[in-house]
């Protein structure tokens, strides 16, 4: 179903594809934009009710596309390393071990997407880190590391819920 929320979310591929620019101010906009079309987004489908399955699934898809590409743009580039690309999707890796828990323990069938706080505060990182990569503006590399608080805080999340959906 393509409504606004959707459309907004699928704009995030070509605004990927325009990261591969190598030109600074284009990749800021193009973060911004990528920024902006998320924030946008989640307002518009719970305002007016646009929620659906597959804007549940389209919206965290197109954002781990946008910071893939752009991801894979800087390590090829040199910009950044491949340690701080692993943290930076830290996660994305919690994300596939807790698919995996609800695999082995059967509860895979009772889960309802829908978005989960250590996740909102990853992809808003991550887009803050991609900025500032842009823009050249130095920050402690131990900055890369929140990233893994935030996976194993975002694993203990999902834990959390798929208790509360076997409970019920």
């Amino acid at each position: 179903m393509l409504n606004p929320p959707n459309s907004l979310s699928l704009l995030r591929a070509p605004l990927a594809l325009l990261f591969i620019i190598e030109n600074t101010t284009i990749r800021f906009i193009v973060v911004l934009l990528a920024m902006l079309t998320d924030c946008i987004d989640g307002y518009l489908a719970r305002r007016y009710r646009y929620t659906s399955r597959i804007g549940a699934v389209l919206d965290p898809l197109m954002d781990k596309f946008f910071v893939y590409v752009a991801l894979t743009v800087l390590l090829f580039e040199g910009q950044i390393a491949s340690w701080q690309v692993a943290t930076m999707l830290t996660r994305d890796f919690a994300l596939f071990l807790f698919m995996l828990y609800l695999g082995v323990t059967g509860t895979w069938r009772n889960l309802e997407f829908k978005a989960i706080r250590w996740g909102k505060v990853t992809t808003a990182s991550q887009f803050i880190i991609l900025s500032a990569i842009v823009l050249k503006i130095p920050f402690p590399s131990f900055l890369y590391y929140a990233f893994i608080l935030f996976g194993c805080l975002a694993f203990l999340e999902l834990i959390q819920y798929s208790k509360k959906l076997s409970s019920n």
